[in-house]
């Protein structure tokens, strides 16, 4: 039986994580124990790269103030969710030409959560997915670094917003 070994995870699996309140929020803090993979920042919220992601372009967009459900945004924030969701989704067409996505919050533990504040999530899928092995043995083959995507959603997001 062949493995495959993403050697970057092993950390996460066993539970090693900077030791801070919040992920999320050290990261809107722009705290240096904490990896950063922000491509946008807007005055409400931020939009990264998903360390671990399911495909290339994952990405999560979260707002700085510490929530942990999507009833506890304002309106305002809502409409500025809504916005980078939109400019998310077109730049990730531009870039990757994805076949369709998976958008949403996973709220709570029992939803999956592991992070307790809101971020959604938009994962691009492509019909050409080596989808067996994650049925099969529960294993992602990941295609792109995530620091590539990181740079280059970094220059499309700033591209797009002016």
């Amino acid at each position: 039986m062949k493995n495959l070994f993403v050697p970057s995870k092993m950390a996460y699996v066993r539970g090693e994580r900077p030791v801070v309140n919040c992920i999320l929020c050290a990261i809107c803090q722009k705290d240096a124990t904490v990896k950063s993979l922000q491509i946008y920042q807007s005055e409400n919220f931020s939009v990264t790269v998903n360390l671990y992601p399911y495909n290339p372009g994952h990405l999560m967009i979260f707002p700085h103030r510490h929530v942990t459900d999507v009833r506890q945004l304002r309106e305002d924030e809502i409409m500025e969710l809504h916005r980078l969701e939109k400019l998310s989704l077109d730049i990730l067409d531009s870039l990757y030409q994805p076949g369709g996505y998976n958008i949403g919050f996973n709220l709570g533990k029992n939803s999956g959560a592991s992070i307790e504040h809101l971020h959604l999530h938009i994962i691009p899928r492509y019909p050409n997915e080596v989808g067996f092995l994650d049925i099969l043995s529960g294993t992602r083959v990941i295609v792109e670094d995530p620091q590539n995507t990181l740079e280059k959603l970094k220059k499309a997001f700033a591209g797009a917003v002016k």
